[in-house]
């Protein structure tokens, strides 16, 4: 029996492309027929790669001519598989804030080494040259931002946006601010596991009406853990910066969360490293550093893991002081602290703008298995 190359065509129409959404011949992925009296050679690429997929088209091609077309038809299938390439970012869209342009994670490896007061500090900076900045503090067990900016006793309001209700920021020293601190005591610990923690995160970063923002600053909890990942899940970061202090037992934590931003899973830039304690000067010898944490120990760590060094923060009793009474160090004009925060925050945004002009958009990552929360392969 001679057989037609449209009748083969028609066939094959009746069988779906994996994972196209559309038969064989509109998807594209039937390349060529041809026939030799009762032989047919089929030419398919698809770009599903798992065996299962190839060994199921290969099947069903066979099937359907032997059914629709010659059951004693001699069918040979070329079968290929064009994957796309990998992507540099994760496909799986996450749910961007409107209005806000960049989103600064802001981690450290452990606690105590200044990671919120360096936070806080970048962003009343970030508001003195004119940006307009939001701080969202993530720590849901030790909020510290309320304080930091001198609003621990202030209630965010309800506003009706479009007809729905979003929480108003508290703003300060030109910086919009949430924290899980305005919901709760001051004596009250906050005993959540982590969906309750995650929930109440989401509701702080999508039931906020934070308005026109050119930075939104996250002051991330220490470690690399749910909170964490919970955050990369909600919102499309665009980079992380890590603090440290000098000493070996901080960098080794540091090194970490240098790794879980660079996780093939989660793949958020890492803006660069900052030193903070770097030294200390006393007032009365103002020529003098003294290296009480180590000396250049982050700096050095930078240049191992690859990524930009930032900037170091001096040990100063001011900036200590200055979080404690909720006045920001950077806030004090002409000093060498005030110079410190404004090199490190400029450092910060011209790395984000290379960052912005190399590399395309953060995507939110959607960890589905425990794969992806596996140790960090090394090169």
């Amino acid at each position: 029996m001679k057989l037609k190359k449209t009748d083969i065509l028609k066939a094959l129409e009746k069988i779906s492309a994996p994972g196209e959404g559309q038969n064989l011949v509109e998807s594209g992925s039937v390349t060529n027929v041809q026939v030799f009296g009762d032989e047919v050679e089929v030419d398919v690429t698809i770009k599903n790669p798992s065996l299962q997929a190839k060994k199921k088209t290969e099947v069903e091609i066979l099937k359907c001519i032997h059914r629709e077309v010659y059951e004693k038809a001699k069918i040979k299938v070329n079968l290929k598989v064009d994957a796309p390439s990998k992507p540099k970012v994760n496909q799986i869209k996450g749910n961007p804030i409107p209005g806000i342009q960049n989103i600064i994670a802001v981690a450290s490896g452990k606690g105590g080494v200044g990671k919120s007061t360096v936070t806080a500090n970048i962003a009343v900076t970030l508001a003195k040259m004119g940006f307009k900045v939001g701080l969202l503090d993530t720590d849901i067990y030790g909020p510290s931002m309320p304080i930091m900016f001198d609003v621990a006793n202030e209630k965010p309001l309800s506003i009706n946006m479009n007809g729905k209700a979003k929480m108003k920021p508290i703003e300060n020293y030109g910086v919009k601010l949430l924290s899980i601190g305005f919901f709760t005591q001051p004596n009250q610990a906050v005993i959540w596991r982590g969906p309750m923690a995650a929930k109440a995160l989401n509701q702080m970063i999508f039931d906020a009406h934070w308005g026109e923002l050119d930075f939104l600053l996250l002051d991330l909890p220490p470690g690399t853990g749910d909170i964490h990942l919970s955050i990369m899940q909600s919102l499309p970061v665009t980079g992380a910066v890590v603090v440290s202090t000098p000493q070996e037992i901080a960098l080794a934590d540091a090194r970490k969360g240098v790794a879980m931003f660079q996780q093939e899973a989660i793949n958020v830039p890492v803006l660069g490293i900052v030193e903070n304690m770097a030294y200390f000067t006393p007032a009365e010898l103002p020529d003098n550093k003294y290296y009480i944490f180590g000396e250049n120990g982050a700096k050095n760590l930078s240049e191992d893991l690859e990524v930009p060094f930032l900037g170091q923060i001096p040990l100063v009793q001011s900036i200590r002081e200055a979080g404690d009474i909720g006045r920001p160090a950077a806030l004090q004009t002409a000093t060498p602290t005030e110079e410190a925060f404004e090199e490190l925050t400029k450092n910060v945004v011209q790395e984000l703008v290379r960052r912005n002009t190399d590399l395309p958009p953060t995507e939110a990552i959607k960890i589905t298995t425990m794969a992806g929360c596996s140790a960090v392969k090394k090169k």
